[in-house]
């Protein structure tokens, strides 16, 4: 069965784009910071929260193929209509990053050569921390990092994209030899993916504060990433299922979606205090100036987005009823979607704003709103493109009849 975009949920797209880029462009008039500062950095957390999502839907796909799991093939053109956004997100970060580069905004201080290179015109503005640190932080190489993330991320969606469909119009030999090569690339896009997602979130976050590092933080962003990706898997699924679509999901798949979710917040939870725990126990002074700048200044950011990331999943999504409910899992699925946005917010915006961050306002959810319904309309309409259900998979039949 194909899907078919309705006209209610078109229009609830593109309302979102709308309000959203008007409480937006609020937003941008208020903002007086230099070279608006503040735009630059909510155009960046939302992009990368986004970017996020369809690229931790792209690990949990390749990594279905991977591990040949069978439950997951009756949802997997779920996972590929979200990762279908991997390039939208990925344009809206390079224009953030090469504005960067160019000297539009500061989000990234270290990009200024003065900082880098002592310089006579401007010689406060060398900074020896960061001068140490060249060798990785320069824009030749940080450019080629970027490319070449992007550009594995992508190829590698759409050769799976492409296989997928093509699985449907094969049989026998061919299918099975299509399975083995997707088992094969799967493996490969992991050990591509341990590598560059780590980097990739040294690069784009952790360099706005150039002078902290955390050896947890790739693995902390990944997971936010991954849960967050789930999160969006499950309540697309729980809508088509409404909807009247995918008929032959079902509690069970919904179940195992639900304890994914479940199992990933506490891998969240856990790294969160891993980093927090041990930075803060070493006392450090160029390491806890990330969580002094947090708690002093941003408190209720910092523990009511980890309140809202481990709290909520671990007392509402315990249960097994609780992950068979598809109206009580949309509600905690939601919330808990909120609170890593937060979670991407307190990452940004303290250290790309410093004391000129005074909260979330209207630029922030202008953007989230308008990113949402741009999100929303582009994994609709991939779902039009091909049949919800595998036509043909080696573990068609298994998905089908799967029960927890």
């Amino acid at each position: 069965m194909n899907f078919s975009m309705s006209k209610r949920a078109r229009t609830i797209s593109m309302a979102l784009m709308v309000v959203g880029i008007a409480a937006a462009l609020i937003g941008i008039i208020g903002d007086h910071s230099e070279g608006h500062q503040h735009t630059w950095a909510a155009l960046f957390v939302n992009g990368f929260f986004f970017f996020g999502i369809a690229l931790g839907t792209l690990y949990f796909f390749a990594l279905q193929y991977a591990t040949e799991s069978a439950w997951s093939v009756m949802v997997k053109r779920v996972y590929e209509a979200v990762m279908s956004f991997l390039p939208v997100g990925a344009i809206i970060l390079l224009v953030v990053l090469l504005a960067g580069s160019l000297g539009i905004h500061h989000l990234w201080h270290w990009m200024d050569v003065n900082v880098r290179v002592p310089n006579e015109a401007d010689p406060h503005a060398f900074d020896p921390a960061i001068a140490e640190k060249s060798a990785f932080l320069n824009p030749v190489f940080f450019w080629v990092r970027t490319i070449v993330y992007l550009a594995t991320f992508i190829l590698f969606a759409r050769w799976f994209r492409r296989q997928s469909l093509e699985m449907d119009q094969r049989n026998g030999e061919q299918l099975v030899a299509s399975h083995l090569k997707n088992y094969r690339r799967g493996a490969l896009f992991l050990v591509f993916f341990a590598v560059f997602s780590s980097m990739m979130s040294w690069d784009w976050i952790m360099s706005i504060d150039a002078h902290w590092f955390s050896t947890l933080f790739g693995w902390y962003v990944f997971s936010g990433m991954w849960v967050s990706a789930m999160i969006t898997a499950l309540v697309l699924v729980l809508y088509l299922k409404r909807k009247g679509y995918l008929p032959q999901v079902n509690n069970s798949h919904i179940h195992d979606m639900g304890k994914w979710v479940f199992a990933i917040s506490f891998l969240w939870s856990y790294l969160w205090f891993s980093q927090f725990m041990l930075i803060w126990y070493s006392d450090i002074p160029e390491e806890v100036i990330y969580f002094q700048v947090r708690i002093n200044e941003h408190p209720w950011l910092l523990w009511g987005m980890f309140f809202i990331n481990f709290a909520v999943p671990m007392v509402l999504l315990m249960s097994r009823d609780a992950k068979r409910n598809p109206r009580f899992l949309i509600t905690v699925a939601t919330i808990i979607f909120i609170g890593h946005w937060l979670d991407v917010v307190q990452m940004v915006m303290p250290s790309a704003l410093g004391e000129h961050f005074h909260g979330i306002g209207a630029l922030e959810v202008g953007l989230l709103a308008a990113f949402l319904g741009l999100f929303i309309f582009v994994v609709l309409n991939t779902l039009t493109k091909a049949p919800l259900t595998p036509v043909h998979h080696p573990y068609l039949d298994e998905s089908i009849h799967h029960h927890t």
